[in-house]
C-alpha cells in the first residue's frame, strides 16, 4: 500500500461567507502537490471537510494516509467516534437533530473505508509550515475571488 501524507486547511471570510480550502499531498520524494478551491457561500467547517475530501479524491488507489488538519471538527469526527455514532443514529446527533454537513461526512466516510487514514490534529496558525501553507492556499482563494 502506498504511503501518502496530506495536510489540509479551510478558511472563511464571514461564517457563513466566502470560503477557500487548501491541501498539500506528499508522496515519496516527489515535490508536494498543492491544490485549492473556492466557494462563494459556505462555512468554515464545510471548507475544512472539503479540503480533506478534495485531497483524498486525488488518490487513485487505496493508500495508507497520514492526514493532518487543524480542524478539531474533522479530526474528532473520526478519532472520537462521532461518525460511527452518527451512522448508527441515522445521522442524527446526540440531541436527535440532523448532523450538519452530512453529505460531506458521508464522502469522508467512504474515503475512510477505502484508505487506511490516520487522522492527526495539528495546532493551527502555529509553527507547522505545511499547515501554514495550506492556510495561505485557502485564504489566497478567498482573496483572489474577492478581487474579481
Amino acid at each position: 500500500m502506498k504511503k501518502v501524507t496530506i495536510y489540509t486547511d479551510g478558511a472563511c471570510s464571514g461564517n457563513p461567507g466566502a470560503g477557500g480550502w487548501g491541501a498539500m499531498l506528499f508522496y515519496k520524494d516527489n515535490p508536494p502537490k498543492e491544490i485549492s478551491g473556492f466557494n462563494p457561500n459556505t462555512t468554515n467547517n464545510q471548507m475544512e471537510l472539503t479540503a480533506a475530501i478534495m485531497a483524498l479524491d486525488k488518490l487513485k488507489l487505496p493508500c495508507e494516509v497520514d492526514l493532518y488538519s487543524d480542524s478539531a471538527y474533522l479530526i474528532n469526527g473520526f478519532n472520537e467516534g462521532w461518525v460511527t455514532k452518527w451512522q448508527l443514529n441515522g445521522f442524527k446527533s446526540s440531541n436527535k437533530k440532523p448532523v450538519q454537513n452530512v453529505e460531506l461526512w458521508q464522502r469522508l466516510i467512504e474515503f475512510n473505508n477505502t484508505h487506511k487514514i490516520n487522522w492527526i490534529k495539528v495546532k493551527g496558525h502555529a509553527d507547522n509550515k505545511y499547515n501554514n501553507r495550506c492556510d495561505q492556499l485557502a485564504t489566497g482563494e478567498i482573496a483572489k475571488h474577492k478581487s474579481e
